[in-house]
């Protein structure tokens, strides 16, 4: 039932709820905690090391009161990124029915995967809100590293996907160990391969480990090394035409 609204009505409905969450949850500004955001919000987030994934919502029978306590189980994970992002997205499970309330929607007449993907897009806008983003990535020039030191929590990879989400028409591609692990483009239509230019760039990035950019018949490519002591990582980000 998702189907019968547009992409921008859909977008406009998770920003306003992920704000007003994030307001209910006494956060004003980045970067977002997400344990605070829980804290706030009245969740309990205790540690699972059994539990196979890295985090689900349950509601726990609180002895004292009788009442179900809503709680975040979260299996313990060295990085912190994921961390963040896993209790994000369970507080996004959390309030998922206000928007389909919202929608006028009855979770329960939805695709049986639209809960999912409303929590998911929730989590990206609980950590990177649209109101807070935007602005900072237009006055920052889109810069990933820039965009990373003020939205620490967020992952390198979550910053580059959100990109999409906002005109002007961009590609973010993705390379691990020298492989195109994402490549994805904002408008219709498969995203072409990489050209010279970007496949110049990101050569660039992954040498010399230091950011890149590179102009193509009016295409900007910006290219980030994301590397560690053994992984090497690099981001790109290609402005494009109106047509591929």
């Amino acid at each position: 039932m998702l189907a019968e609204f547009t992409r921008e009505e859909l977008a406009a409905g998770l920003d306003a709820l992920a704000d007003d969450v994030l307001a209910e949850g006494g956060i004003f500004s980045p970067p977002v905690d997400a344990f605070h955001l829980a804290q706030g919000l009245g969740l309990t987030v205790a540690w699972d090391e059994t539990q196979e994934g890295r985090a689900r919502y349950v509601r726990l029978n609180d002895r004292s009161t009788a009442i179900p306590r809503a709680t975040i189980l979260l299996r313990p994970d060295p990085r912190g990124e994921r961390r963040q992002w896993a209790v994000a997205h369970e507080i996004g499970e959390h309030v998922a029915h206000r928007a389909f309330v919202a929608w006028g929607i009855d979770p329960r007449e939805a695709a049986s995967n639209a809960r999912e993907a409303v929590a998911n897009a929730l989590a990206g806008r609980l950590l990177l809100p649209t109101s807070w983003f935007l602005p900072d990535a237009r006055r920052m020039q889109w810069d990933l590293w820039a965009l990373k030191r003020r939205y620490a929590t967020a992952s390198h990879e979550l910053l580059a996907r959100r990109m999409l989400d906002f005109h002007p028409p961009v590609i973010v591609t993705i390379f691990d160990q020298t492989r195109i692990t994402f490549r994805r483009g904002n408008l219709p239509g498969r995203a072409p391969p990489p050209s010279a230019a970007e496949l110049t760039c990101w050569r660039e990035a992954h040498h010399q480990c230091e950011p890149c950019e590179r102009h193509d018949n009016l295409c900007r490519i910006s290219a980030w090394p994301v590397h560690e002591a053994d992984w090497k990582r690099e981001i790109l980000r290609t402005e494009v035409e109106e047509e591929w």
